[in-house]
Parts: C-alpha cells; structure tokens; sequence
C-alpha cells in the first residue's frame, strides 16, 4: 500500500512560510476546526501513522486513541478527557511491523474492548483482548492466518451477535479472507474463506461492510489496488456473492478508500470510492474521488462528472463527516501530490444536501493541516458533543483538528 522506495524522505516542518501574513492564530483556526496537535497530540513529525481508531479502553468514559503504524510498534494514546493524548508505552508488541490498519470490537464478549490489526509487508497481523483499564493481552495466536494485508473491517455478518472480521490482501497471493467469530469459543475465529468468499486475488487496499440493500444484511464493498472494485451481497448467513452487474464503474480505478453513507439525501447507502493516480509513481489513472448513487437495491450508478469537481492530488484516505453541521454529510479527504508524492493540504468538499460538492478547503481547514496525509478518523475526542477529526501521516505529523460549533 504504500511507497516504500520513499522511506527515505525526511519530513519538512510544516507552518514555516514566513512569508504568510496569516497571523498564527489563522493558520491554526477556522470557523471549523482548531489545529490543536502541538499541545494535545504527542511529537512525532516522522511517523507513519497509516490508521487510528477511538475507543475508550481505559473505562474513563472518553475516547482513547489506537494507532496502527509502520514500520514501528502500534501505539496508546491515553485521553485526559480535553482531547490531549499521552503516549502509554509497552502496551502492545515491541515489535515493529507494518501495520496497515486497526478495528476495536468486543470480540469475546466480556463488555471489554479488543483491537484487531493487520500488517502489509512483514505479514504480521495482531490481535489483542481489552482488559479494561488501557492494558490488553496478546492473542495473535488465535487468528487463522497471516497474509500482506491491505484492508480490514469488523461486523456480524451472519447473524449469531458477533462480530466477525474481513481482511483485505493483497500480493502474489491476494485472496481476502473471512473470519467467522467462533460462538462455541467467542473470541476465537474460524475460516470461513473458501466457502463464503469469491475466489479472487484482487490486491484489495479497503473493505466496508454495509447493508446495501435494506435487507438487514452486512453487505461488502471491496476496493482495489488493480480494478475493478467489487460489490459483494450476504445472504445473511455470511454467504457473499459478486454481482458486478450492479457497480457501475466506467474507468479503471486505484482506489484506497471506499466510504458508504447517504450521499444524495434520499435515505439509501451510496458509495464514495478515495483514488490515487499512482502508488508514488507516474501520472496514470484518474484520481478524483468517485461518486456512486443507489438507485434502489443497491444497484450504483457512476454521477462523478456532475457531483465531484475535477483534481489532481492522490487520496489515501477519506472520510464523511458533517463539519457545517447543517445535517449532511461532508468529505474530509486526504491529499498527497503525485507524481512526487510531495505533502499537501488536507482537503474539505461540502455536500449541499443532495449529493453534490464543492470545495471549501480554504474556509474549512487550518493552513497548519499539511501533510502525506493518510488516515481520517472522526469521533468526539474532548467530550463537547462536537465531531473532532484526528489526521494520520505517512512521514509526517499526526494533527488533531477539533471540531467547532459555527456559534463559537
């Protein structure tokens, strides 16, 4: 998933434009958002922080943050309750893998919270059951299998209660997997790969599991490195099958991300697919983001060209998020300049309600957010009722943006 070749470049200071006649505080703030990553966010400016997911682990009552890293041990943040994060070492392996991504779910059902990673290169996935208080124990040793792994995703996806996981892979061997949480052994899984998944190396880069269909089922969007991406249905026994006819895809994709939400306003799950033009390399596919709408049982339509303004930068990651607060969901987007793969702003595209957007990066994003941006998360970090967004980098700084009501 990501440019290897580029490990060593050095990260450059962000915010050092002296010629701005911005003052500091407008660099940090706008009507939106309050960089706060200098008093709040631990210093890093050369980590690879690929994926983080909130959870309160510690029972606090505040939302904690797990970082998924690269080629460096997976990390704690710890919340004092105002959204400022502490570093609490020795907690998971000391190891350092290449970790892509990271899902926290109650696994074996004890009411305590367990986190779910999984590495690319070095294929070293780990999982690890919450004891409570911000300590886990490992039990790697209970998953079913290692693979180059791109992508992953939590949910019930046949109805027993648990939840179960997808893994997106990627490689010479590119079969994803599913694993089907045990209700014998909660907590532990079995493979349900062979029986449950189409048989296909699709060098898969994200998952999302979804009811598409309003049936009731988690249904699967999987996006891929090498087209096409793919819509696969559950029978709601965890049975999935591939009905391509139903994805309209008109040009071939290197897609990253793959978000499902109500684009449009009409109450039905459409799907935005976050592309790159190219792993760090050459100008080749486009990479604006794709716009797919639901034309009813889950059947996508391609409306890009009339709902996403053209650009160029590559998109790693991307997330919707209501920051005007007007009741629709926006996109927060990644951005990264390839060919180069030179650090960018990270990128605002307002939703007017009925699927389409416009983009309002200068009005809605600090001047301080730049970055290889990489992983968005969303979720209310200081406990003021406001989304906040924490942005992950490759080679870069972690930033916590907090979310601002358009009152303050």
């Amino acid at each position: 998933m990501n440019p290897k070749a580029k490990r060593t470049l050095t990260w450059m200071a962000v915010g050092a434009a002296t010629w701005s006649c911005e003052s500091p505080q407008q660099r940090l703030e706008t009507d939106y958002f309050r960089d706060v990553t200098a008093t709040h966010v631990p210093y890093d400016p050369e980590a690879h922080i690929l994926e983080v997911a909130f959870a309160d682990v510690d029972g606090d009552g505040d939302l904690d943050v797990i970082a998924a890293l690269e080629a460096d041990e997976n990390r704690l943040y710890l919340n004092d309750g105002s959204g400022k994060l502490t570093w609490k070492k020795d907690i998971f392996k000391a190891a350092k893998h290449d970790s892509e991504h990271v899902r926290v779910a109650d696994f074996d059902g004890d009411g305590q919270l367990d986190v779910v990673f999984v590495a690319e290169d070095d294929q070293t996935h780990e999982y690890y059951l919450g004891n409570g208080d911000g300590s886990f124990r490992d039990v790697s040793d209970r998953l079913p299998g290692m693979s180059e792994g791109n992508g992953l995703d939590v949910g019930d996806v046949n109805g027993d209660g648990l939840p179960d996981i997808v893994v997106g892979n990627s490689g010479a061997a590119g079969q994803n997997f599913l694993w089907i949480n045990d209700p014998a052994r909660p907590g532990f899984f079995i493979d349900r790969t062979l029986e449950s998944l189409p048989q296909v190396n699709d060098a898969t880069q994200s998952i999302k599991l979804a009811d598409l269909n309003a049936d009731g089922h988690l249904d699967m969007v999987v996006a891929n490195e090498v087209p096409p991406n793919r819509l696969l249905l559950n029978d709601g026994k965890g049975l999935f099958t591939e009905l391509a006819e139903y994805l309209e895809l008109p040009e071939p994709l290197e897609t990253r991300e793959a978000l499902v939400f109500d684009v449009d306003g009409d109450d039905d799950p459409d799907i935005v697919f976050a592309n790159i033009t190219s792993n760090a390399g050459e100008w080749d596919k486009n990479p604006r983001a794709c716009v797919l709408i639901n034309g009813g049982q889950a059947r996508f339509r391609d409306e890009t060209a009339q709902r996403m303004p053209a650009y160029e930068f590559s998109t790693y990651s991307a997330r919707e998020m209501d920051f005007d607060h007007d009741g629709h969901l926006d996109l927060l987007l990644s951005a990264v300049a390839v060919p180069g793969f030179k650090e960018e702003q990270l990128r605002a595209y307002r939703n007017n309600g009925k699927g389409h957007f416009s983009d309002v990066t200068a009005e809605v994003v600090p001047q301080s957010v730049v970055g290889r941006n990489w992983n968005i998360t969303i979720g209310d970090l200081n406990g003021d009722g406001i989304t906040d967004a924490f942005v992950g980098g490759w080679a870069s700084q972690g930033r916590l943006l907090l979310g601002k009501s358009r009152k303050q």
